[in-house]
């Protein structure tokens, strides 16, 4: 049984949503397993741009089924609006779309405690994308959040919504905030409700029916690994864990299922909000290259900051989920640079230090040791085979795959589904 897992392998943005989309040409399921809509993906199909948060890649492929896990937290509101999307572009998602019960959801009060929060921060803010992630999964571990589950008892919903909307408005107080009114949210929140019940299936038996039946599974990983509640620089972080070991927790598919690991490595180094950025670039060399990239956050519209890359994290991120493969993304964003950087190692006070051993202090404070190489001139994105590439290019592809010790399955070199050099 083939079973497949997608992980971005930086601070996210690495390009996933087109490699998802690719591969779930001759998938029969995409699954969504962890977070939220703070994480964006973008898929390009003829010459549409598409834009999603919560449903997987791949749903555009006929055979192909979207699933949400159990793993994922939901806003409603999102999720309708993508699925209004979809319907209008002919996806009927009746027989493509399932969504667990077990989803806790993201509620009004979630997103204005996420903005009141951020905002006392002053100076210290940690680069939220306010869509109410952090309290939601608050709400989850603190045995106050409510779940799919729930919605389908309406008159139950009503008195836990009210219960938890109290609560909430009663901290948002504390910071001059205006508190949710609860009517007018429970009249939205049925409304989303009549639109959602009809997609809610049983995940855990749709997916490891599928796994027994030997069908192939692909599984979406949002973020990157460098934003992981538990091996990021926190509290520099996403809310749920990114790692591939989460597939078990936010799907049910026994992790020994899995048979195929791909890394995603975006030829540079982006991320958005705040905390530690080695490698990164100030000036005319990153705004050139955030301009080419179009480096914008897909679900804040933020700039994203900009460095070199940084193989010393991306090594941890191969070790710590076991990378069969890796995709090199973005790399025709390089072209026209005379040289490029390569970050192969950190120095913290003249001592070598590993990613590993790094809180936000450290990664910080710690200086980059860098590789040069000849950078190339010429545009590449109509190139489909790695010896029609300059030989400079091929430098810079040979030692990330000889640094990380692990093969590379192919390079992308634009935003198309067919732009790909294969190795």
């Amino acid at each position: 049984m083939p079973a497949e897992s997608v992980l971005g392998l930086q601070w996210g943005d690495e390009g996933k949503g087109k490699i998802v989309d690719l591969l779930a040409q001759k998938a029969d399921y995409v699954v969504r397993y962890h977070g939220g809509n703070n994480a964006g993906h973008t898929v390009v199909v003829g010459t549409k741009k598409h834009f999603f948060h919560l449903i997987p890649s791949g749903i555009f492929h006929k055979r192909t089924k979207a699933i949400i896990s159990n793993g994922v937290i939901l806003d409603l509101e999102v999720l309708a609006r993508e699925m209004d999307i979809l319907e209008k572009e002919g996806i009927n998602l009746k027989s493509k779309l399932c969504i667990s019960p077990r989803c806790h959801l993201i509620l009004p009060y979630h997103k204005a405690l996420d903005e009141a929060f951020e905002n006392a921060r002053g100076k210290n803010k940690l680069g939220t994308t306010k869509r109410g992630i952090g309290p939601s999964y608050s709400d989850k571990v603190s045995y106050n959040g409510l779940r799919v589950y729930d919605i389908i008892d309406w008159n139950d919903f009503i008195q836990k919504f009210t219960f938890q909307a109290k609560i909430k408005n009663k901290i948002l107080k504390t910071f001059g905030v205006k508190p949710v009114n609860i009517n007018s949210e429970l009249a939205k929140l049925k409304k989303l409700r009549s639109r959602i019940l009809p997609y809610v299936k049983d995940t855990f038996e749709v997916i490891n029916d599928a796994a027994q039946k030997r069908k192939k599974l692909l599984f979406e990983g949002a973020h990157g690994i460098m934003l992981d509640l538990d091996w990021s620089p926190y509290p520099f972080a996403t809310g749920s864990n990114t790692v591939v070991g989460s597939i078990n927790t936010g799907s049910g598919l026994p992790i020994n299922r899995l048979t195929n690991v791909v890394g995603i490595v975006k030829a540079f180094t982006s991320r958005v909000g705040g905390g530690p950025l080695p490698t990164e670039l100030f000036g005319r060399l990153a705004d050139a290259v955030r301009e080419r990239g179009g480096e914008y956050g897909t679900t804040t519209g933020r700039p994203r900051r900009i460095g070199w890359l940084d193989l010393e994290a991306v090594r941890f991120s191969c070790r710590i989920n076991n990378v069969n493969e890796i995709v090199i993304t973005k790399l025709d964003i390089l072209s026209g640079l005379l040289e490029l950087k390569v970050c192969t190692g950190y120095t913290l006070n003249g001592k070598k230090i590993r990613y590993s051993e790094c809180g936000y202090k450290e990664l910080s404070k710690v200086k980059p040791v860098y590789r040069s190489f000849a950078g190339w001139l010429e545009d590449i994105s109509a190139v489909r085979r790695f010896k029609d590439l300059p030989a400079e290019c091929r430098n810079y592809i040979n030692f990330i795959a000889k640094f990380l010790g692990v093969k590379i399955k192919f390079v992308s070199v634009g935003a198309e589904r067919n732009a790909n050099v294969k190795l």
